[in-house]
């Protein structure tokens, strides 16, 4: 199946991460013409396109941009969020390392339209080459005139900086990644007040994704109805999946949303490994609510069909698993993650974290207690909606799915140790009556 190429059509290109090679496919030509239009306009246009948040909350790019208060008198700062953490997701690495200048021009159109003059690029601490990239690539754009003084002799003027965490999941949620940027832990804020009008140094501040950034060249220069054209009505223009396990043909896919999923894993991406059934897929990254192999009839590739399914779209994180698949060894490894990432800024965080990765560590070891499942679903209920952030349903929210989807793999493991354990707590009570005695 060949889909519309946005983001991917030139990455293959072996100088496409150049500006020489960039600018030979026509780059750097939209934003010259986007230098002409006046900054609302240019925010219209993207708020016209449906254009919604790539990095998981999926929020109304246009209308994000619309927050930042008018002339505060203050600077407006614009940040690449590029600190990609979520397990199952690596799209942003594939245009970082492959099409960086499409993402530093994406950016400088945003700076137009919010009239920034200073951005800076959050990249993850581990991605090493990205960096090395994306730098170079600043470093390039500069030396040509395109960032800095007087861009393309508009009088606009826009500084960039890359800069490079230190391996901390949190610093992809927002605010976290605007304390680290200020030199302190990073560690969430309360909202309000949102970014938009008090964010890094008590300034306004937009911080969007890497592949919503890198969107915008396409937009501008097509229009916001060429944009719309694609996708569904409530979900348009296309976008990035990462692909990971169980299939033959893993990787990063471009596809139109409103792709039935179905045909997604059995076409694209070649069917299940090995000629096994699948049993599950984890459809937007490790954060979001798994889905049984019977739920993705009929579902499409977009934000509305896969809440409707009861998931989320998320980063486009997609995993895949196989009848193989041992679903208590998921959930634990997936726990450990959250446990071993939270931030510990809040309690139910801190604490939840470690108690339901020991708790799936001791159902996966055989040693499960009656009443476990009873308790990682009580524990989850008091961590979600509970904390400064969403980690908080990021941690629970798969956890309850896990036990929800595939409760027999769960019960059969703490089955099978109940008669010791609860001999074990008949002689404990027996031992403590005699002993009050």
């Amino acid at each position: 199946m060949t889909h519309k190429q946005i983001l991917l059509q030139n990455i293959h290109q072996p100088n496409q991460h150049t500006i020489s090679g960039y600018e030979s496919r026509g780059g750097y030509q939209t934003i010259k013409k986007v230098l002409r239009m006046d900054p609302a306009a240019v925010i219209e246009e993207v708020k016209a396109s449906g254009l919604r948040g790539r990095g998981g909350a999926g929020f109304s790019t246009g209308t994000k941009w619309g927050f930042v208060p008018k002339n505060s008198g203050k600077p407006v700062y614009l940040l690449n969020n590029a600190d990609e953490s979520e397990p199952g997701t690596f799209k942003d690495r594939v245009l970082l390392e492959r099409d960086p200048h499409l993402c530093i021009e994406g950016m400088i159109m945003a700076g137009w339209a919010l009239q920034s003059n200073w951005s800076a690029v959050y990249i993850r601490g581990e991605y090493g080459y990205p960096f090395t990239r994306i730098n170079e690539a600043v470093k390039e754009a500069y030396a040509k005139g395109y960032l800095g003084e007087n861009i393309f002799g508009s009088g606009f003027t826009h500084h960039m900086v890359v800069h490079r965490g230190a391996g901390a999941y949190i610093c992809g949620e927002e605010t976290a990644l605007i304390n680290s940027l200020e030199g302190v832990k990073g560690q969430p804020r309360l909202k309000p007040p949102f970014p938009a009008v008090v964010g890094l140094y008590g300034c306004p501040t937009i911080v969007n994704n890497t592949e919503t950034l890198a969107a915008l060249p396409f937009i501008l220069e097509h229009g916001a109805k060429s944009y719309t054209a694609l996708g569904t009505e409530k979900s348009p223009g296309t976008k990035l999946f990462s692909v990971s396990g169980h299939v033959n043909k893993p990787g990063v896919y471009e596809i139109e949303l409103g792709y039935p999923m179905e045909k997604f894993i059995y076409e694209d991406c070649g069917g299940i490994r090995g000629g096994k059934k699948l049993k599950a897929v984890i459809p937007g990254g490790s954060s979001v609510p798994v889905l049984r192999a019977d739920e993705i009839k009929n579902v499409t590739m977009d934000y509305e069909s896969i809440r409707d399914a009861g998931s989320m779209l998320g980063s486009g994180g997609f995993i895949v698993m196989d009848e193989d698949t041992d679903m208590v060894q998921v959930a634990m490894n997936v726990a450990h993650f959250y446990s071993h990432e939270s931030c510990g800024q809040c309690t139910p965080c801190r604490e939840g974290g470690h108690w339901i990765e020991k708790i799936f560590t001791r159902i996966h070891h055989g040693n499960g207690l009656a009443g476990d499942l009873e308790l990682v679903n009580n524990v989850c209920g008091q961590i979600a909606g509970h904390t400064i952030c969403p980690f908080g349903e990021a941690l629970a929210i798969p956890a309850m799915s896990f036990i929800k989807k595939f409760p027999e793999e769960f019960k059969g493991l703490i089955k099978d140790s109940l008669v010791g354990i609860n001999k074990k707590r008949e002689l404990m009570h027996y031992e403590e009556i005699m002993g009050a005695h």
